[in-house]
Parts: structure tokens; sequence; C-alpha cells
């Protein structure tokens, strides 16, 4: 009896687990505890199917020690042709009272943040994502910017 309860809990995590069927590729990579003006987090594509479209969002785990109300993202996006799409983004980050925006229980807060909606990959394609934030009325940008820890990528079959 005690094997069959066991073998019943494992199956209904594995469907739990697994009932993100939209979801194509979703990947992660951390920058530390501050995120460096000059680093640029890349994501390498697997060649997807060239008949569908796709839906295209980025990812950001955020702590409490991220000090501003937004973000100012460079986003490449490299065809297989030789060609670059570049993006110059911004999203909103915290609320007014300064409370971080996003999913999360604890002081790490994760936000999906639209990117591309509709694409049609045909090849490989690497996509390049750098933080672009500066202080109000400062030129250089922000050399290191604390409370952003992990960036992602996430492609999702558009339905």
């Amino acid at each position: 009896m005690r094997i069959k309860s066991s073998f019943f809990i494992l199956l209904m995590a594995i469907l739990f687990c697994s009932c993100d069927e939209k979801r194509v590729f979703d990947e992660y990579q951390t920058v530390g505890s501050a995120w460096h003006k000059d680093s640029v987090v890349s994501f390498d594509l697997p060649v997807l199917d060239s008949t569908k479209r796709y839906d295209l969002f980025l990812n950001l785990r955020a702590n409490n020690n991220y000090p501003y109300n937004n973000i100012f993202l460079i986003v490449t996006l490299e065809k297989p042709n030789g060609y670059t799409k570049v993006d110059t983004l911004e999203y909103e980050m915290a609320s007014p009272d300064g409370s971080l925006l996003g999913e999360g229980f604890t002081d790490i807060k994760e936000s999906k943040l639209f990117y591309k909606e509709g694409v049609r990959f045909r090849g490989k394609y690497k996509v390049n994502i750098k933080q672009a934030v500066r202080e109000s009325g400062k030129v250089p940008g922000v050399k290191e910017l604390e409370g952003i820890t992990d960036i992602g990528l996430r492609i999702e079959k558009k339905e």
C-alpha cells in the first residue's frame, strides 16, 4: 500500500511540473550580486520550427537591493544571415512605494517581461542582453547594477 501511494504522489508531481505546454526554451544565467555595465548575457537558441510563431520574454530576478523604479536593457537578436536587430527596452521594476514588482514570496522577485510577439525563426539565432541603466542627469551608465541576480530568456509557442 505504501508503494502505491508513493508512486501516486510521484506521478502527480510529474504531471503538475509538465503542465507548461507553451514553453519551448527557458534558460537563466546568473550575474552575481551586481550586473556590470559591460557584461553581456547571451543565449544561443535552439533551431525551432520555422512554420510556427513564438513569443519571447525576458525574465529578471531581482532582490530588495535593486535601487531604481525601472530598468533599461539593450537586447540584440542575431539572425543566421548576419543581420542583427537591436532594441532598447524600458521596464517598470518597482511600484511607486518602492516595493519590487514581480512574482515571488521571498525578497527575490521574478519579472516576466514581454520582448517580442509572433516571431518566426529560420535557423540558429542568438540573443544578447546588456543593462543600460543611467541615473537622472548623468551621462555615464551605472557601472555595477545592484539587485539583479539572474537574467533569463523564455520562448513560448504562440497560440
